[in-house]
């Protein structure tokens, strides 16, 4: 059994500071690392696709690399549009895969158990915008060709539009050419993303390509033509994609906060119902 979490969309900042003059990014990502490092039975990765940091800051990866580095396990990472390649590749050195490139961009192919993820680069320098290139396609079809472990390709820009206007106006630019690719591989049974802060399920290409929703703000849910970009705290949260034997892939989502719970849904002996209680 493999259980492997995907967070995204950090947005970390310089320590004091806040993103978007409201939202406390780094006290959010901390509360998220503690509830990632109590997951029961315990992970076995750590997937972030994306959005580490606000500005592509060296102090902002300071902050990410003190969180990250508390993890025992593998911990994925690659660039969203508020990274860069090359500041993820300097400041973030020593985390797998960050020093293969090609092209300029950061990628690679890692086995968890008996799952296989591949990482992409969809960073594309002083754009919102997503690009893979073609360099990095060339190689994501080697890669593909040459392993037929279930697998989940994580990259920042998701490929299908989601119907949010402002986010899909700044998606991935070469999302047919990544089709053309992955199209005849059945074992890619995932697409990882992030960068539209909201959690979406959607098909491209014949697969399944899943949104995590950010451990900080959310975008607001606004599917008419002309929405403006807006955000608003709802809840936390990110995703885990389990992997068994019976169940093959399966994704999950937790909630960063506690709630209330759990009560069994059968009051056994020594079991009461809340408000059960005498008055």
């Amino acid at each position: 059994m493999t259980h492997i979490a995907q967070i995204t969309d950090l947005h970390l900042r310089p320590r004091g500071l806040a993103c978007y003059r409201v939202s406390d990014t780094n006290m959010m990502a901390e509360r998220a690392v503690r509830s990632l490092l109590a997951y029961s039975p315990g992970l076995d990765a750590v997937i972030m696709t994306g959005d580490l940091t606000d500005r592509d800051d060296p102090r902002e990866y300071a902050v990410a690399r003190a969180l990250l580095e508390r993890f025992d396990i593998p911990v994925f990472l690659m660039p969203g549009n508020h990274d860069s390649s090359n500041g993820m590749r300097r400041e973030m050195a020593g985390f797998p895969g960050i020093g293969e490139t090609r092209d300029g961009k950061i990628h690679y192919a890692a086995m968890v158990n008996d799952v296989r993820i591949i990482a992409l680069d969809t960073h594309l320098p002083g754009r919102p915008h997503g690009q893979i290139g073609q360099e990095q396609l060339i190689w994501l079809q080697e890669t593909l060709s040459g392993n037929g472990a279930p697998t989940m390709i994580a990259l920042h820009h998701p490929p299908a539009l989601s119907g949010i206007a402002h986010m899909d106006a700044m998606g991935l630019l070469d999302a047919p050419a990544l089709a053309e690719v992955i199209a005849p591989h059945p074992q890619v049974q995932r697409l990882l993303c992030g960068h539209l802060h909201r959690p979406i399920i959607a098909e491209f290409a014949g697969k399944i390509m899943t949104l995590a929703p950010s451990t900080c703000h959310q975008v607001e849910l606004d599917l008419s033509p002309d929405g403006a970009a807006m955000f608003r705290f709802e809840p936390p949260a990110y995703f885990v994609h389990y992997h068994s034997e019976k169940t093959g892939l399966v994704t999950h989502m937790a909630y960063v906060e506690s709630f209330p719970g759990p009560y069994h849904f059968f009051a056994d002996e020594g079991v009461s119902w809340p408000g059960d209680e005498p008055r």
